[in-house]
């Protein structure tokens, strides 16, 4: 398999099913999005603990997922075999959150990244995930299709996933947050 093709070279590329669409096209900027996320992600999990690498190897599956099916049309989708988004997982993201949050310290102020590397990561990979979840909405903001509607509440609990995930990143390195004070 070539790795080029040459047939984006004029600033358009094909959706899966064939469709060619300008590279600036909203599909392809909530694809794009999630991909980059996916690679931050994968960033991520180098730098946590072996505990934490089960959970962020599903959550990039479950990207690639979504960046198959927002890669393909509706009809083209329906024509693919392509994998589903599991709704379990946004559960999953769910109950990590409530976990983590529960052997945590209280959050009692905003808190401002980079006290580890590996949380200045977690939250470069959440603001990654807010545009891709922008980025989705504005999608479903121009074509009926529920698939979207379960992509987005997935980015929104995963966001809220890699902001917890910062905290324990942070309290395993044994520091604390380091919070937020205006003015200083």
């Amino acid at each position: 398999m070539k790795i080029y093709t040459k047939g984006g070279d004029k600033g358009e590329t094909s959706l899966l099913g064939g469709k060619r669409v300008p590279k600036y096209d909203s599909r392809i900027e909530a694809f794009g999005s999630i991909d980059e996320l996916n690679s931050q992600i994968g960033c991520l999990r180098t730098q946590l603990s072996d505990q934490h690498s089960a959970i962020l190897t599903t959550i990039q599956s479950d990207l690639f997922t979504m960046g198959s099916l927002l890669a393909a049309t509706k009809e083209a989708r329906q024509k693919m075999n392509l994998p589903s988004l599991d709704p379990s997982h946004i559960t999953m993201l769910e109950k990590r959150i409530d976990e983590h949050v529960d052997a945590l310290p209280e959050l009692r102020s905003f808190i401002l990244p980079g006290r580890t590397y590996a949380d200045g990561i977690a939250h470069v990979a959440r603001c990654v995930c807010r545009r891709a979840e922008r980025r989705v909405v504005e999608l479903s903001d121009q074509e009926e299709d529920e698939l979207l509607n379960s992509m987005i509440q997935y980015l929104n609990r995963l966001s809220d996933y890699l902001f917890v995930l910062a905290r324990v990143a942070t309290d395993e390195a044994g520091q604390e947050d380091l919070p937020w004070n205006p003015g200083s």
